[in-house]
């Protein structure tokens, strides 16, 4: 007879040894990741600044102009109100991220992809292509921006790209949304002017500017 902690075990039986079940760990290691993605910190490295008179988003980085792209603002003009076309201006922010590694062209419906690729410029074609950055709203004036699904998305309509042509998101060429989303990440501030970029960055002067001193 041994003897094992106190307790008698007949001879010739083997020590119980205690296993952990793998499997049951994975939905618990799953609620972590997503508990640890959802607390990540927001993009407040990145500001997005968008010029629906000129038709263009500047990226900032810690408050430098990284890079200028050309966009599409809505072709029925600005505003909220419930129900309209028409592309938000003021202060609002990414709130979710919707794309990735999609190729370019990948079309997307109710923000799932289809299977289908539309290559750009394709007649009569005009669907949300390649990436989704799905803006929120942070004053009144722009409250209703996330449920009227104002994106900043991928167009295959690029020969429009530079002019008001969108039904109230903010429309880009499919390498250049690419490029964005790489970028910026949830929680980055977007700004939505109705004036140049000029007067919506601090110390910005365009290319080609004569600067009188």
């Amino acid at each position: 007879m041994k003897i094992d902690n106190g307790r008698a075990r007949p001879p010739g039986a083997s020590k119980a040894r205690s296993k952990t079940n793998g499997s049951a760990t994975r939905p618990y290691l799953l609620l972590l990741a997503l508990f640890v993605a959802s607390c990540a910190a927001p993009d407040t490295r990145h500001h997005l600044v968008i010029s629906a008179r000129e038709q263009k988003l500047a990226v900032l980085d810690r408050g430098n102009l990284t890079a200028i792209y050309p966009v599409s603002t809505s072709k029925f003009g600005l505003g909220d109100w419930a129900g309209s076309s028409s592309t938000p201006l003021g202060e609002l922010e990414v709130a979710e991220k919707i794309g990735d590694n999609a190729p370019p062209g990948a079309v997307f419906k109710d923000r799932r992809r289809t299977g289908e690729i539309v290559v750009p410029n394709s007649p009569g074609r005009d669907p949300i292509v390649t990436r989704i950055l799905w803006l929120r709203g942070r004053e009144a004036q722009n409250a209703n921006a996330f449920a009227r699904y104002i994106y900043i998305h991928g167009t295959p309509e690029e020969w429009k790209v530079g002019s008001a042509a969108s039904y109230g998101c903010i429309r880009m060429r499919s390498n250049d949304i690419i490029q964005l989303y790489d970028i910026v990440g949830v929680g980055a501030p977007v700004t939505i002017v109705d004036a140049p970029l000029t007067a919506a960055i601090p110390g910005y002067v365009p290319r080609g500017t004569l600067v009188l001193r």
